[in-house]
């Protein structure tokens, strides 16, 4: 602290004015060279409408970063839009797939009454084969209509995108979403 104490003091006592000697419109007076200098440089920048340029690239510049946010939550928006409707084709999917096991489980229930006439070793028979075919045939149904839902979103999802983003501009973060939307499918 006290260094910087020492050369604040030293330069203020050094001033321009005590490096120029003479009078000051004179060309042995560094201080006019150095203001004359300074003119033409800044009248050279007016000239040539350098803060004009610096000002329209700024410009453009912002306008182009703004474009780009606008695509951006525009893409977000429909990103969302087909989440959400992949998301309600599942539960449609999934009422589908309970109702076939709810009608599954009410053939296997007439076949047991059917088969209840029968001898009493028979119907303890047939009752463990529907069950066990209830349970195949709902493991079977929910497995083939998540598999079909699964290719049917990510299929539709690469359509989308591919109609709505030109070649070779596609985001890294879309292909993540699709993978990830067909990874919490399956």
């Amino acid at each position: 602290m006290k260094r910087f104490a020492t050369i604040a003091i030293a330069s203020l006592m050094a001033g321009p004015a005590a490096a120029a000697s003479g009078p000051f419109f004179s060309l042995r007076n560094t201080d006019f060279i150095v203001l004359v200098s300074f003119l033409v440089f800044v009248g050279v920048l007016v000239y040539f409408k350098v803060p004009g340029l610096i000002g329209s690239l700024l410009d453009k510049r912002a306008q182009g970063i703004r474009a780009d946010l606008d695509e951006a939550r525009r893409l977000r928006e429909e990103a969302q839009e087909i989440y959400a409707n992949y998301e309600r084709r599942q539960r449609d999917v999934q009422a589908q797939a309970d109702q076939i096991v709810a009608n599954a489980k009410r053939e296997a229930e007439a076949q047991a009454a059917k088969a209840q006439a029968d001898l009493k070793t028979s119907i303890e028979r047939r009752l463990q084969a529907a069950e066990d075919q209830i349970a195949s045939a709902e493991n079977d149904a929910v497995r083939a209509v998540r598999d079909s839902a699964v290719q049917t979103a990510v299929s539709a999802a690469s359509e989308l995108l591919a109609q709505q983003v030109k070649a070779g501009q596609r985001s890294a973060g879309i292909d993540d979403a699709i993978e990830d939307v067909a990874r919490r499918l399956n």
